[in-house]
């Protein structure tokens, strides 16, 4: 019975709500400092679609994170987050090119080209999750001119979909190739925070001062309730940007709750601060599966995911004891172990203790 887990099609897994997990970061629920943000937000009146104070507060906040007079837009989710961003530099005959195991890829229901009529994507390779040069410049050349879709933006997911990083040389190499080519460059940052922490270096560095021109900064996956920010840092490229929001009912009328849980998760370093700690216990769960024989670790472990090989009969045992996992993210089969903003050390020593049980 081992294989995908989907929490719809698993029976009654009720009595488990309120368990931590490692199947996704999006499980947990949101960090104190946003949903104290949301209630400050809620009171009185004030004007809808983002003319507010709370939303200006928010955009400049971003100007500060960034260190450059950026352009901020907040959505609710990220597929969409994604794909406007990407439509922002497309004409329905261009492509957009991204790693084979990419998110826009495999779990966006090819809400690009939806979304932006004719955008299709094209696919990249290269190694653990990450598009190499050589495979872009391949990606680049091979192309039939008019009776092929032109490449217009190449798209990095950091961290990856398989947990790795793009450091800022990585990303400033790829952008230079796809710049000399007329690209843009778009980040999925559903995880930037976690790929900042692990980098070691500040926002900036592993974004506009690396050559993105667009980024989407993941809030859910880092402590808000709901919403993404989409950040671009040439004004002029962000021109119409709230058209294509309304038009993809992703302009939402009371903004400022979007905005609001920013400038809670912003406020003193908590962004990075909870990206460190869900890291941090992705390590701890790293080491601990490094040390029992029956496991193997697949990818190396650069943000808050671990991708590990556990035998059939073991993930049955573990689901039986209510712990909840993917087995069907990226490639080799293996468990995707995911670490949350409130993920602890004691969720990590009990489910390695309860996956030794298994074995024994």
């Amino acid at each position: 019975m081992a294989g995908n887990f989907n929490p719809l099609h698993y029976g009654d897994v009720r009595s488990f709500d309120h368990q931590r997990q490692f199947a996704s970061d999006n499980n947990a629920g949101c960090c104190p400092e946003v949903f104290e943000a949301l209630k400050q937000a809620n009171s009185g009146h004030t004007v809808g679609y983002g003319s507010d104070a709370i939303t200006a507060r928010a955009k400049e906040a971003f100007r500060g994170l960034f260190e450059t007079d950026c352009e901020t837009f907040f959505v609710f989710n990220g597929t969409a987050a994604n794909s406007l961003a990407i439509g922002s530099f497309c004409s329905p005959h261009h492509s957009v090119l991204c790693h084979e195991h990419s998110h826009v890829e495999s779990d966006e229901c090819n809400a690009p080209g939806f979304l932006n009529q004719g955008l299709r994507i094209a696919t990249v390779q290269g190694a653990n999750g990450k598009i190499d040069l050589a495979s872009l410049r391949e990606g680049l050349s091979g192309r039939r001119d008019v009776h092929a879709s032109k490449p217009r933006v190449v798209s990095l997911t950091n961290t990856t979909e398989l947990g790795t990083l793009y450091r800022p040389n990585e990303i400033g190499a790829l952008a230079e190739l796809a710049k000399s080519n007329g690209l843009a460059v778009h980040v999925d940052g559903a995880r930037f925070a976690n790929a900042v922490a692990s980098a070691g270096c500040t926002p900036a560095e592993l974004s506009w001062k690396a050559g993105v021109d667009v980024l989407v900064f993941g809030g859910t996956k880092n402590g808000l309730a709901f919403g993404e920010a989409v950040v671009f840092f040439k004004r002029q490229e962000a021109a119409d940007f709230m058209y294509r929001m309304k038009q993809s009912g992703q302009l939402a009328s009371k903004m400022r709750f979007l905005a609001a849980q920013w400038l809670g998760l912003l406020s003193d370093g908590k962004w990075l601060e909870y990206a460190r700690h869900a890291n941090a216990m992705s390590e701890r769960l790293y080491s601990r599966l490094s040390q029992i024989a029956e496991v193997e670790l697949l990818f190396p472990r650069e943000g808050n995911a671990v991708f590990a090989l556990i035998p059939d009969p073991v993930i049955d045992r573990l689901y039986e004891l209510g712990w909840r996992f993917y087995t069907d993210v990226g490639p080799g089969g293996g468990a995707r172990l995911m670490c949350s903003w409130d993920t602890t050390q004691e969720d990590v020593d009990r489910f390695t203790q309860d996956l030794r049980k298994a074995l024994s």
